[in-house]
């Protein structure tokens, strides 16, 4: 549990070296994985201020465990928290013009309407309304009102950072959006990012219009993370290539990250999900990664997180782009514990812990101080403590224990015989038998899985067709071309890729039997020379 924590177990390290590299809210760990798929070595760091400072210590601990071993390292994996922290926080956010395509059909509610109001005000530089957008059959609302969005532009000069469009039903019929990506660089230049929504969300006007707006506006922080990334690996003299990772639980290239980083929103949980897998062995199991200030669970699926069917929240603006089902429970090593009631609270001393905790010589009693009451962590002793206090933490960590069980119990969606695999540093807050589950499991260097599921993340690309019944098998066939290209160029390579999944749901309310046919890609890097010992 201390800050800093390190060790080095080289085992094997023919071949090539692949780091992994994930941003907490409370550790920023990472992990060297060798050709077999053995972790060589590993550190948690304090996850500092700025975010770089904490990848570039961990980075630097790693590499010194290695040695010479070092020269071997040919790629670089990171999650990050930097977009999710830049929307909650309402900071380093660019201006955006949202041009939306579909006047007269959708004017009645304004783009950005269900947004908090001071995220809104930062955000939206202006919006325009156009004619435009298809029904979902394909036949046009209304010609492309090319003049207009013209006339717009120029009356917002000056204003606005990058721009957003989103057509009705542009998922299925991407080509308006096309042509005014290509308008507005031509009138505006190409020094204006141009985000597009049928390469964002699926289907849903709002929600997709709305997560179109956040990666446009995080263009700024994308740059500012790419560059350190590669910043940090430039300063350490390696041979090696930058990736990130996206929300599921595969990973793009350092261009196609700056292009979509609102797809990084969600990758740590992904990461967690995959690195458990990983290294418990389990193809289908509930995953609970236990950090520092919360804990958050998920569900494995055939080895792949289980992505969320609802829209989800981003900083209070819903949103529909691939997302893993998630859920995030105020429980962490470093939850706060309310002495007179025996309750954990809903705020955490986070990176804060080993200052602040009871068991480092702190004076706030957290969960990690009510754990230590059963078992000794980081070789560590409380100090001496008064009945009630010592009451109030036993109480606490039972209260836990329960939330916990409620938990799991929510994400089994009522499947009974699955394992529940325990990850994370704060893992020693889950019991070993657990309401639910069939059994707890907790793998070796479960402490770090986030970090691992980054190093042995695929790359991956998804396509989204609509289609009448008739037509299904064409229209999976060509979404599985288009799926495969967006993996190849988010870093797959072009001879290993190929698809993982196909989803087929029906669309309510056409005129005739319709389908919307999602199908995902996924493949080793284009940098691997040494295949790891298992595909995931």
């Amino acid at each position: 549990m201390s800050a800093g924590t390190t060790t080095s177990t080289v085992t094997d390290t023919s071949g090539e070296l692949a780091i992994g590299i994930d941003v907490g809210g409370t550790n920023t760990d990472a992990v060297a994985l060798s050709g077999t798929g053995e972790v060589v070595s590993w550190t948690k760091q304090p996850t500092t201020r700025d975010v770089t400072g904490g990848i570039r210590a961990a980075l630097a601990e790693v590499l010194d465990q290695l040695g010479d071993d070092r020269s071997l390292v040919t790629r670089v994996m990171l999650g990050t928290t930097h977009a999710t922290n830049a929307i909650v926080n309402r900071r380093d956010l660019g201006r955006v013009v949202v041009i939306r395509l579909g006047s007269p059909a959708a004017t009645s509610l304004p783009p950005l309407a269900g947004w908090p109001r001071e995220l809104r005000d930062v955000v939206l530089a202006g919006s325009i309304l156009a004619g435009g957008g298809h029904l979902v059959d394909g036949y046009p609302i209304a010609p492309l009102d090319r003049d207009l969005i013209r006339r717009e532009l120029d009356a917002l000069a000056g204003t606005f950072d990058a721009v957003a469009v989103c057509g009705i039903f542009s998922p299925s019929f991407p080509e308006q959006e096309l042509e005014v990506e290509a308008l507005v660089q031509d009138h505006v230049g190409v020094d204006i990012p141009v985000s597009l929504s049928h390469e964002i969300g699926a289907l849903g006007l709002l929600e997709r219009e709305n997560a179109t707006v956040l990666n446009a506006s995080l263009y700024a922080v994308a740059r500012d993370v790419t560059n350190a990334l590669t910043t940090v690996v430039a300063e350490e003299r390696l041979d090696a290539t930058t990736y990130f990772a996206q929300n599921d639980g595969t990973l793009m290239a350092v261009e196609y990250a700056a292009r979509y980083p609102v797809l990084t929103i969600g990758s740590g949980p992904a990461n967690s999900i995959r690195g458990a897998a990983f290294l418990s062995g389990a193809d289908n199991a509930i995953i609970i990664d236990v950090g520092g200030t919360t804990s958050d669970l998920g569900v494995l699926v055939d080895r792949f997180p289980r992505e969320s069917t609802l829209p989800r929240e981003v900083g209070g603006v819903r949103t529909n782009f691939r997302m893993p089902d998630i859920l995030s429970v105020g429980l962490g090593g470093g939850t706060i514990v309310d002495t007179a009631t025996g309750i954990p609270r809903h705020d955490s001393v986070g990176y804060r812990l080993t200052e602040e905790a009871l068991l480092f010589g702190g004076t706030t009693p957290t969960l990690t101080d009510a754990a230590s009451l059963q078992f000794g962590i980081a070789d560590r002793e409380l100090p001496p403590l008064d009945r009630a206090t010592r009451q109030a933490l036993e109480h606490a960590l039972g209260v836990a224990h329960e939330r916990i069980e409620s938990a799991v119990e929510r994400m089994s969606l009522g499947r009974t015989g699955l394992p529940l695999v325990v990850v994370g540093g704060g893992g020693f807050l889950v019991p070993d038998a657990v309401l639910g589950a069939s059994e707890v499991l907790r793998p070796a260097r479960g402490n770090v899985a986030n970090a691992v599921g980054a190093a042995i993340a695929l790359a991956g690309g998804r396509s989204d067709q609509l289609c009448d019944f008739a037509d299904r098998a064409a229209a999976i066939e060509e979404a599985g071309r288009s799926a495969i290209e967006k993996a190849i160029q988010a870093g797959a390579d072009p001879r290993s890729v190929e698809i993982v999944d196909v989803l087929e749901t029906p669309v309510s309310y056409a005129t005739r039997p319709t389908l919307k046919v999602s199908v995902k890609a996924a493949g080793p890097l284009a940098r691997i020379g040494v295949p790891l010992r298992r595909t995931l």
